[in-house]
């Protein structure tokens, strides 16, 4: 049985208007009557752009539910509408449920006002009673780690230290819809995991979650549900692996725009020009969609001979982390084009982008080192622990049995 629309957004759009200019004083108006009385007249041209056009979805209870896109393609506004921060200019939203936000530093903080005094405040607006707010203060303090200054006005904390007040209180005063912009990015890498841990613990007691970010690897592992926003509408919405995959690989191609001043030299020169996954075969040859035998071809022209070629191979996670190398030493090359084909029993990479990078050297002198793009997208079922603090870097199926003796049985 479906769970129920807690959120529910028909034909959503947002207008602004662009390039106002703030008035101009008695003085200047009376010098533009006389010189233009037409224009004086006329009013002030006012640009308008719609930061949201016709968005139409539905979120149930308990689902976790990405949002993902360039900055400026309207995630922040939709989430500012669902918060009841802006008003929407066309089509409605409805939310049924108490919401806590955290769209940026600080948000609904007064800044004169303490960390206590700002976590009540926040559980009042939430419609929390005093002695809930006062049951939970010691949890949201020590997950902020702000024992020492919980009295201190706000407007002398840091941006991190705003940030820790403000998700602790926003994730622990039991709000049923939580909503969560990028504004994770602020705090530091321990921080992060804690609230990505909180987030799927939120999840886990069935309350609903929107979470805006631009760590896909965040996504991956949070999310239930992805929607792409681009441009202000809906691109994209279905399976997390699928969506993000599908967003990586544009992203990606988009990065090849500066490969062209390279590639106009290829040919001059010996260069790699292009690579691709040739098994298994799939509608991109830049994404790795499935966990079996893996062949990838580099493409390679050679301008002259080469009589004691080394060439290497390297495979880098979105971290930079070594995944794989390895190299070849004494290869010799006539001119023209070459294919330089690796193969492999399977990938087992978790879900992700991945870069790889060659090289082709003669005696000592690096003849092209390349950092291939796009980069490559491995957009596999996750075989990982459901838990994010143990998913590794390999994602091998595996089979899982119970021998009691006479009998065994497979999960």
């Amino acid at each position: 049985m479906t769970a129920p629309a807690v959120i529910h957004v028909a034909s959503l759009g947002k207008n602004y208007r662009r390039g106002l200019q703030a008035d101009p004083g008695l003085r200047h108006a009376l010098e533009n009557f006389v010189r233009n009385p037409l224009n004086a007249f006329r009013g002030p041209k006012q640009e308008t752009f719609w930061a949201l056009k016709d968005v139409s979805l539905e979120v149930h209870e308990g689902e976790v539910l990405g949002l993902i896109g360039r900055n400026g393609a309207g995630k922040t506004t939709l989430l500012k509408i669902l918060s009841r921060i802006t008003r929407p200019t066309t089509g409605f939203a409805e939310i049924h449920g108490r919401v806590g936000s955290l769209l940026e530093v600080g948000t609904g903080f007064h800044p004169e006002l303490t960390g206590r005094e700002n976590a009540f405040l926040s559980g009042a607006i939430l419609g929390m009673s005093k002695r809930d707010i006062t049951r939970k203060f010691d949890e949201i303090v020590a997950f902020a780690e702000l024992e020492k200054f919980i009295d201190t006005p706000v407007k002398h904390y840091s941006s991190g230290m705003y940030v820790r007040l403000a998700f602790a209180v926003a994730a622990h005063l039991e709000p049923e819809i939580l909503l969560v912009d990028e504004v994770l990015a602020v705090g530091d890498i321990n921080f992060q995991k804690k609230c990505l841990g909180k987030m799927g613990d939120v999840a886990r007691t069935g309350r609903t979650v929107v979470l805006v970010s631009h760590q896909l690897n965040q996504i991956r592992r949070l999310c239930h549900r992805v929607v792409w926003v681009d441009d202000g509408q809906i691109r994209q919405d279905g399976n997390t692996h699928q969506v993000v995959s599908a967003y990586e690989s544009v992203m990606a191609r988009n990065s090849l725009g500066e490969e062209s001043a390279r590639d106009a030299h290829a040919v001059a020169q010996t260069r790699f020009l292009s690579w691709e996954v040739v098994a298994p075969t799939g509608p991109d040859p830049h994404i790795l969609s499935a966990i079996a035998p893996t062949s990838v071809n580099f493409s390679l022209s050679v301008h002259a001979p080469i009589r004691n070629g080394h060439h290497g191979i390297a495979l880098f996670n979105s971290e930079r982390q070594l995944i794989w190398a390895c190299a070849a030493e004494g290869l010799q090359f006539q001119p023209g084009r070459h294919e330089l084909r690796y193969t492999f029993p399977m990938l087992p990479l978790r879900p992700g982008p991945y870069s790889w990078q060659v090289s082709l050297y003669e005696d000592g002198q690096n003849l092209d080192a390349w950092d291939c793009l796009p980069e490559m997208i491995v957009a596999t079922e996750s075989h990982q622990h459901s838990h994010d603090d143990w998913n590794g870097i390999l994602n091998m199926p595996s089979e899982f049995a119970i021998d009691s003796g006479a009998d065994s049985t497979v999960t």
